[in-house]
């Protein structure tokens, strides 16, 4: 499928920005930090991470996620874990405050693979990242994979500063030591999770929680939907556009928090398996920026913020929404 052009969520060539052309740079800022204060979407292309490498993965995964329920029960963890969430885990609408049923997808998730000096956090938010023996080609593809997302990220945060006129490393350099998150989140058709209940959906109505989203992800009817306000001149719901090779970028709550509300953290949803197609399977990968423990997130000053926050501890936010998602 080609590109769909959205004019709320512009494709961005990112080698320009790489090659370091002034102009170019200051066009692709400016796109950015309008995109950004609508849907908080927009897609990049040019980025040079290897659609091989991210074909590889999802092959690994679905090696995984299609074996018995026993066989994967011992990697069984609660969302925040290293491991596989299986079905019924989470609930994405809880952290709206919505009681919708479970989100139909298996995940594996996995977070940073470095320790931190500090026991206290090290206990927290650092566990060994918990490979299945059963695809061990596994470790190897994430591994490559997650060194090229730091990468990009850090490209990304240096552009989302500058689209702001703010330092290069404003954002970059709270996220020295990150917990980023990593998720390989497979949906399945209605032969494994059945028929969906009424509000149900694979991934149920959201924002993303960190700093900046990076997605992989697979174009399909039960696919990815964004929402734009109607009161602020958007349409509602409406599917998210796709280009193969473009990777759809998001800013979660801690971002738009940072940013004064300037940009919008990107409300989403992964509908259900469609009634006409219910056998479509699809897989995404998910890199979920996050900070340096500790990182205190200021809203900036107008007249680039918005709104006046009151200074968070990034990861007092991240525990209390991680903890809102989970299903007992």
């Amino acid at each position: 499928m080609t590109s769909v052009s959205n004019p709320r969520i512009p494709t961005i060539d990112l080698g320009p920005w790489l090659e370091g052309d002034p102009e170019a740079r200051a066009a692709i800022a400016r796109t950015v930090d309008e995109a950004l204060q609508t849907a908080g979407f927009l897609l990049v292309t040019g980025h040079g991470v290897d659609p091989v490498l991210r074909a590889r993965i999802r092959e690994a995964a679905r090696a995984f996620f299609t074996l018995p329920a026993d066989v994967k029960q011992p990697y069984a963890v609660k969302v925040g874990g290293r491991g596989w969430l299986g079905p019924g885990a989470e609930a994405n609408g809880y952290s709206e405050g919505t009681e919708t049923p479970p989100d139909l997808k298996e995940s594996l998730s996995f977070a940073t693979h470095e320790p931190f000096d500090d026991p206290v956090v090290n206990a927290e938010w650092y566990a060994p990242n918990v490979y299945p023996a059963e695809v061990p080609e596994l470790r190897e593809l994430c591994e490559e994979y997650l060194a090229r997302m730091a990468e990009l990220e850090k490209e990304l945060l240096s552009l989302l500063g500058d689209a702001l006129g703010l330092e290069p490393d404003f954002f970059s350099r709270h996220m020295d030591h990150p917990t980023y998150g990593f998720n390989i989140n497979w949906y399945p058709g209605t032969e494994v999770v059945g028929e969906p209940a009424p509000g149900q959906f694979r991934i149920g109505p959201h924002t993303d929680f960190g700093t900046v989203t990076i997605l992989d992800r697979q174009v399909g009817k039960g696919g990815l939907q964004v929402y734009t306000d109607p009161a602020d001149g958007g349409v509602g719901w409406e599917d998210a556009p796709y280009d193969p090779d473009a990777f759809t970028i998001n800013i979660g709550d801690l971002m738009a928090r940072w940013t004064g509300d300037r940009w919008r953290s990107g409300r989403h949803r992964v509908l259900p398996p469609p009634a006409d197609a219910p056998a479509e399977e699809l897989m995404s990968l998910v890199y979920f920026g996050e900070c340096t423990p500790g990182t205190l997130v200021e809203s900036v000053p107008a007249p680039v913020g918005r709104v006046a926050y009151a200074p968070v501890d990034s990861h007092v936010y991240l525990r209390g929404k991680l903890d809102s998602i989970s299903v007992d």
